[in-house]
């Protein structure tokens, strides 16, 4: 790891393209991995092995995928003959949840807790053990909690206690459509759902198909407020009231 600047990084990278963004972010930090599961992820991890081949990838499993998805793991594994950390909930709290609430709390009373458990705490634990991680934002995936965010940013959320930790968005400023150009150039596995209607994929409860001219998270917690649509993975992005 090279010494790293976060406010000298953010200024040289604004407005950067993905290469340049990853390229910066790998050759600072050594323990870096990237989160994996969705389109904009694979396109990451498509351009990360070009600079690095011991790059990091990791993916949450939180035991509520789409059977496409799980697919779309393994083949992505096998693409690019790399190793996935597949991290799952831990099995107490998981087990403690279910009883009390049962399989579709959700549904009233919002998933922040379903999330916690299923999505926050593994990442949590895996982010523990790195100096930064890049993720498959977007500016347009949401105005509303991702329109501010930098290429590069102090994970406040998941820093610990005299350590802190980055997070590089080397996908920041590109559109959906770009993404898929990509995919479609170099011929970038993508998750079979895409193929009906599905541009964001989450767990399956909480996912649906979108309908034309509708906004791609508009799939994803369709019973909740839009300006709060983060399952905690990016909780820093929600604003407050």
């Amino acid at each position: 790891m090279t010494e790293f600047d976060l406010s000298t990084a953010q200024t040289e990278l604004q407005g950067k393209n993905p290469r340049t963004i990853l390229k910066a972010a790998l050759a600072h930090f050594d323990n870096i991995a990237i989160s994996f599961s969705g389109a904009e992820d694979v396109v990451l991890i498509d351009m990360a092995l070009q600079i690095r081949k011991d790059i990091q990838v990791f993916s949450l499993d939180t035991g509520r995928l789409h059977p496409e998805t799980y697919r779309f793991i393994e083949k992505v594994r096998k693409h690019y003959g790399i190793a996935i950390d597949i991290l799952s909930p831990d099995r107490e709290q998981l087990d403690a949840f279910v009883k009390e609430k049962g399989l579709f709390s959700f549904y009233e009373d919002n998933h922040q807790q379903c999330c916690g458990i299923r999505k926050v705490e593994p990442l949590k634990r895996k982010l523990a053990t790195l100096d930064a991680w890049i993720t498959g934002q977007r500016k347009d995936q949401s105005l509303d909690t991702r329109g501010d965010i930098p290429e590069a940013q102090l994970d406040a959320g998941f820093s610990g206690t005299g350590k802190q930790l980055i997070k590089f968005n080397p996908l920041l400023n590109w559109s959906s459509a770009q993404v898929w150009d990509y995919i479609e150039a170099y011929q970038v596995p993508f998750n079979e759902l895409h193929q009906h209607g599905y541009i964001s994929i989450g767990c399956e409860p909480c996912t649906r198909p979108v309908l034309p001219n509708q906004h791609e998270r508009a799939g994803r917690w369709w019973w909740e407020d839009a300006a709060k649509k983060e399952c905690g993975l990016h909780g820093g992005n929600v604003k407050s009231a």
